[in-house]
C-alpha cells in the first residue's frame, strides 16, 4: 500500500519545467490521456536504463506545466521580495528537486493504470482534470489543476494527490523554514539536496 502511494507521486510529480506548449480547453482530456499512455509505455520498458526512461518521460510531460507560476505558489509571499536572479535560481533548484524525487520512485511502478475520469470547469479561468491511479488492490485520485493564461491556453499549475496539494505542501514547508532561516539558506539547502 505504501508503494502504491509513492506511485501516485510518480504520476503527479510531472511538474518539471517551463512550458513550451499549452493545451486548448477542448483537447485537455485527449492530450493528457495520450501523454499518460506514453509515460506508462516508457515505464514498462525495463530493458532501458533509469536515465533513458526518465529522459523520455520528462521530454513528453515537461511542456504541460507552468513552472514559474508553481514556484510563486510554493514560495508564497516571499516570492515578491526576490530579485529576478533569485527567482530564476529558486525555480531551477525547485525543478531539480522535483525531478530527483520522481526518479527516486520510478522503480516502484508495477503495471498500474491511469484512468481519466472527468474534466470540470470551475470558473472561466480554472479547470480540474480528475484521474485515478488503479492498481491490483488500490485506487488513488490525482487531480490536475489548470489555469487559462493570457494567450487563452490552459496550463497545469498544481496537482492534488489524494486531496493534498503538492504546491501547498511545499508552501507550508518553505514558510516554516523561512521563519528561522534566510532565503540564501533555503537556496543552499535546495542546492545541497539536488546535487547529492
Amino acid at each position: 500500500m505504501i508503494g502504491n502511494k509513492f506511485l501516485v507521486l510518480i504520476f503527479s510529480l510531472l511538474i518539471l519545467s517551463k512550458s513550451l506548449f499549452a493545451i486548448e480547453e477542448s483537447k485537455i482530456k485527449d492530450v493528457m490521456q495520450e501523454k499518460i499512455d506514453n509515460v506508462i509505455s516508457i515505464l514498462q520498458q525495463k530493458d532501458k536504463t533509469l536515465k533513458e526512461r526518465t529522459d523520455k518521460i520528462f521530454f513528453i510531460m515537461d511542456s504541460l506545466f507552468d513552472y514559474n507560476v508553481m514556484s510563486q505558489i510554493a514560495l508564497g509571499k516571499d516570492w515578491k521580495n526576490l530579485s529576478n536572479e533569485e527567482k530564476a535560481e529558486f525555480t531551477k533548484l525547485f525543478e531539480t528537486k522535483l525531478k530527483n524525487s520522481y526518479i527516486d520512485k520510478l522503480d516502484l511502478y508495477t503495471n498500474q493504470k491511469i484512468k481519466i475520469d472527468s474534466l470540470d470547469k470551475l470558473n472561466p479561468k480554472r479547470i480540474r482534470l480528475i484521474t485515478y491511479l488503479i492498481g491490483k488492490d488500490d485506487k488513488y485520485e490525482i487531480e490536475y489543476k489548470f489555469y487559462k493564461n493570457s494567450n487563452d491556453d490552459w496550463l497545469i499549475y498544481d496537482v492534488n494527490i489524494i486531496g493534498v496539494s503538492i504546491m501547498q505542501t511545499y508552501r507550508q514547508q518553505f514558510a516554516g523554514y523561512l521563519k528561522n532561516k534566510s532565503f540564501k539558506d533555503l537556496l543552499l539547502t535546495l542546492n545541497t539536496k539536488t546535487t547529492n
